[in-house]
């Protein structure tokens, strides 16, 4: 049976879709998260929400590159301009959420802040593993089928929302669970080295395994 080949324009709008629920779950997940963050003092959470920020921003170039070409805005020779430097913002901005996530935490180590339990936080992260690992692969896909580095890049930072969601329930969760304060922080730091990775990828414009 022959492949069936779906029309760019039709990829070009399902990879839009995804972009906009890319933005529209961040906002929401990152007032949420920021905000439960705070009231507990917990700096996996902040952590996970200033993540959802950042993929909040990337979304929105990847709208603009997108939406660019499905317009015919932009030519062939200016979609590669504009894919750069969105994968270049993109890896930017996995090192700096790295350098923050990283002082955040070990500020709360060495100054043994004690996070609250924090209900709302563990619920929101709870929910998130399943958004994030569908949009990633959803948008993993988009980018392969476009040929587009910049949204496989983008997918990257949604995995790493995805690993960030997990650390941070981890962490929440033995800190309510058993009391144990320092795996907050810990949990937080641990993603660092995903982030690091990922953002020098970005910027050399990698996007293989």
């Amino acid at each position: 049976m022959a492949a069936v080949t779906v029309p760019r324009a039709t990829l070009l709008r399902r990879g839009l879709l995804l972009e906009y629920l890319t933005v529209g779950w961040n906002i929401v997940e990152g007032i949420v998260a920021v905000g439960a963050g705070v009231v507990a003092g917990s700096p996996s959470l902040i952590g996970f929400g200033v993540d959802s920020f950042v993929e909040t921003t990337s979304g929105g170039i990847l709208v603009w590159r997108l939406r660019g070409e499905a317009s015919g805005r932009l030519d062939e020779e200016a979609i590669e301009r504009v894919e750069r430097r969105a994968e270049r913002f993109v890896g930017a901005a996995f090192l700096l959420l790295a350098a923050y996530v990283a002082w955040d935490s070990i500020q709360a180590l060495m100054n043994r802040d004690e996070p609250a339990p924090s209900p709302v936080g563990i619920v929101l992260t709870a929910v998130s593993i399943a958004v994030m690992l569908w949009l990633a692969r959803a948008k993993r896909e988009a980018g392969e089928a476009l040929g587009s580095h910049a949204l496989i890049a983008d997918s990257k930072q949604t995995y790493a929302c995805w690993y960030l969601s997990m650390t941070a329930l981890a962490g929440l969760a033995l800190n309510a669970l058993f009391g144990l304060w320092w795996a907050d922080p810990v949990a937080a730091l641990a993603i660092v080295v995903l982030l690091v990775r990922e953002g020098i990828e970005a910027m050399r414009g990698e996007d293989d395994d």
